[in-house]
């Protein structure tokens, strides 16, 4: 993998993105940013709080502005938040400033590993599952079309999916050369 080349993980709350990244950047000898815990670390305040001062739509001008900078940067591997692809200029940012990995998995499996934390603005509802359903509805095809390449994470340990990064990361910045 070029030294160089930002490393990007996106994806639904609960897919290991912040898991998978800090593994990334250790493999890799490489900084590690997640983007929420950079707007936190900006604004003094966490995540619900931003949300229940200034709604979803002032958080989400903070997370573009965030993944602007961060994005700027050369030779990161950085974790956005699950709605960043929601912005068309994030959109852009991420997939002309690096290689972007889209980690998916199943709405169940997205459901098991958030229902119990309640940093999660958006799920702090009657039924968190149909707002992941919702949510993937629209987000699924933000996902794919920002995204390089696209690993599953359902049913499998960070180690598995971050060799399985690594390896597809290496194939697409290096087209033809598995082939000979």
């Amino acid at each position: 993998m070029q030294q160089s080349a930002n490393l990007y993980l996106i994806g639904p709350m609960g897919v290991g993105k912040s898991t998978i990244g800090r593994m990334l950047a250790a493999a890799l000898d490489r900084p590690f940013f997640d983007s929420d815990r950079e707007i936190e670390a900006v604004t003094g305040a966490d995540i619900p709080w931003i949300f229940d001062v200034e709604g979803e739509a002032g958080f989400r001008v903070r997370e573009e502005r965030m993944i602007d900078i961060l994005t700027q940067r050369e030779g990161i591997v950085l974790a956005t938040g699950g709605g960043a692809i929601l912005s068309p200029r994030s959109r852009v940012n991420l997939n002309s400033r690096g290689t972007v990995v889209y980690l998916k998995a199943s709405i169940a499996q997205q459901f098991d590993r958030t229902s119990k934390d309640r940093n999660r603005p958006l799920l702090q509802t009657a039924d968190p599952l149909s707002r992941i359903r919702e949510l993937m509805k629209i987000r699924d095809p933000l996902y794919t079309e920002t995204a390089h390449i696209t690993v599953d994470t359902s049913r499998r340990g960070p180690r598995t999916v971050v060799t399985e990064i690594l390896r597809r990361v290496s194939e697409y910045e290096a087209p033809g050369l598995s082939d000979e």
